[in-house]
């Protein structure tokens, strides 16, 4: 129950929340009019209200959204990422998180961390059962089990649900921008500068963000909250050519 409330909490409040961890300040139109003019453009086509807009104080190239829903949504880029991509580039990053707002994953992230609470709850209670009843021994083991795997395959879960909600995302950023293949170089250049610039992120706001900022490879990548970047471009370029903005 406690777990269900501290998600269903950050829910509802998480526009708050995240801007606060990242020292994110929500401008005006005035203060960046050509961001705002993207985005405007950008929500236009995607037929959504206007979002908030936020700049996060860092020379880390990245960007996020947050937001409940969409009448409540705010799209927040570092200052570096301004200063990498072209236009084009700034529009398909912009179109991807205009993408999650569209898709409410705001919302599937929150159903999936709260499912992942109930689940590693469930299995301490195993664990505590099986000490109470040592006599059961088959019964016990089995609860050790559960105890000890359910935690982590419902982190994997929720893990994978984040890789899926980032295809998504790229796939509505494509056709939101219309630039599939200005999205593909900019997760490249975003990917590139990742390895040399760390950005200092809580882990529990990772997934939020285009890029993970806590990137590992190997046996990581299961636990990663983000598709490998190359399969991300892949996929990218592959609509370009649908679309025949490429050959």
């Amino acid at each position: 129950i406690l777990a269900g409330l501290m998600n269903l909490g950050s829910y509802f409040f998480s526009d708050k929340i995240v801007l606060a961890m990242q020292r994110a300040k929500v401008i005006s139109k005035n203060e960046a009019p050509q961001l705002y003019a993207i985005v405007n453009k950008l929500r236009q086509r995607a037929g959504l209200p206007m979002p908030k807009i936020a700049i996060v104080p860092t020379k880390a190239p990245n960007a996020f959204a947050t937001g409940r829903n969409p009448q409540h949504a705010v799209v927040a880029v570092t200052q570096g990422i301004t200063q990498i991509l072209s236009r084009d580039e700034l529009e398909g990053v912009l179109g991807h998180e205009l993408g999650h707002v569209k898709n409410r994953d705001i919302l599937t992230m929150t159903i999936a961390a709260t499912m992942a609470g109930a689940i590693s709850i469930i299995s301490r209670f195993g664990m505590y059962g099986s000490f109470s009843d040592r006599d059961e021994r088959g019964s016990s083991g089995g609860n050790i089990l559960l105890a000890l795997v359910g935690p982590l395959a419902a982190m994997l879960i929720q893990m994978a649900i984040s890789r899926s909600r980032e295809y998504e995302a790229d796939k509505a950023g494509a056709e939101i921008s219309g630039k599939p293949e200005a999205l593909a170089s900019a997760l490249n250049k975003l990917q590139q500068v990742a390895k040399t610039m760390r950005m200092r992120v809580n882990p529990s706001t990772a997934h939020l963000f285009i890029v993970n900022p806590l990137s590992g490879g190997g046996l990581m990548s299961l636990f990663s909250t983000h598709p490998p970047a190359a399969e991300r471009i892949k996929r990218l370029l592959e609509i370009a050519r649908n679309m025949g903005r490429i050959q």
